[in-house]
């Protein structure tokens, strides 16, 4: 029974990595779960200074997830390079890089310090909004996201991932647009946007009233995006939103995933991660699967 996947030339034992901003660099949930069993680290939002992130409140239950404007708290660069990497390769797994920035030079600034640094890929969060065109999300427009996209992958020496916002009209526009750009994979989908009013207050809960939904809810939103965008594009596709058990990882690889990723499920279940590798080494075994390419992409 073979689980292991190759992607953009990197081969990854299983295809179950994490999501960004919800497993840190991997310290917390050492305590919980064997790091070595996963595919890939996707660590949280580098960016090229320390970003000290939003004001408090910035996390809110809702049904059947959450809200987040943690606004992408990170101690910059300088401090993954020397901390978190040689934390990381004590372990036996890919390590994914999300890079954040408020315009294209803080991206490329991030790209450029991370030239020959002993890290697998990169992962490009282009949801991040761009002060100089007025706080609109690079990740919302096809022109800024080809010009992002092409402006890291010159610097960059790794593989280069590029994370798509779902909070477009048409998800194949943008992703045409990435791959245009240069990008090598597609990863999908970072968090919908949404908000939750405290009714007794007469406010919104969160603190810059609207946030990133990500959870449960969103899984059927994200495993359409992630089919849509299979069928659009010739290169590799992690599907990510609202994975939390090994039947969810299924569905976005027979809908043409190379990879999945598990998040907000991190949060309710530490375990959640090593649950899904088991749970598809035993549907495989249950199927009579002896290989991923078997189911990968089936759904016509």
């Amino acid at each position: 029974m073979n689980t292991k996947v190759n992607i953009c030339g990197v081969e990854f034992k299983n295809p179950v990595m994490t999501a960004s901003g919800t497993f840190g660099s991997g310290r917390e949930y050492s305590e919980f779960v064997d790091l070595n069993r996963l595919g890939g680290v996707v660590v949280k939002g580098v960016a090229d200074k320390p970003w000290k992130g939003n004001d408090a409140p910035r996390i809110a239950e809702v049904y059947g997830g959450m809200l987040n404007s943690v606004g992408l708290q990170n101690p910059g660069v300088d401090y993954f390079i020397k901390e978190d990497i040689p934390f990381l390769r004590q372990y036996d797994t890919n390590i994914i890089v999300n890079v954040c920035g408020h315009s294209i030079e803080e991206y490329v600034n991030v790209v450029k310090r991370l030239r020959g640094e002993d890290v697998d890929m990169l992962e490009l969060n282009i949801s991040c909004p761009n002060v100089s065109e007025g706080g609109m999300a690079f990740g919302t427009d096809c022109t800024m996201i080809e010009n992002v996209v092409s402006a890291v992958k010159k610097e960059a020496d790794k593989p280069l991932i590029v994370k798509l916002s779902p909070n477009v009209t048409d998800i194949t526009e943008t992703a045409k647009a990435a791959v245009s750009g240069g990008a090598d994979a597609l990863s999908l989908i970072n968090t919908l946007t949404g908000m939750k009013i405290d009714i007794y207050k007469r406010k919104p809960v969160l603190s810059r009233k609207i946030g990133g939904m990500s959870g449960p809810a969103v899984k059927p939103v994200a495993l359409r995006m992630v089919y849509q965008v299979c069928k659009c594009v010739d290169v590799p596709v992690i599907g990510l939103g609202g994975i939390s058990t090994a039947e969810d990882a299924i569905e976005f690889i027979m809908a043409g995933a190379a990879g999945i990723a598990i998040g907000t499920a991190n949060f309710f279940n530490p375990t959640a991660t090593v649950n899904v590798i088991e749970g598809i080494e035993k549907f495989m075994l249950e199927h009579g699967i002896n290989d991923l390419s078997e189911i990968r992409g089936i759904i016509d």
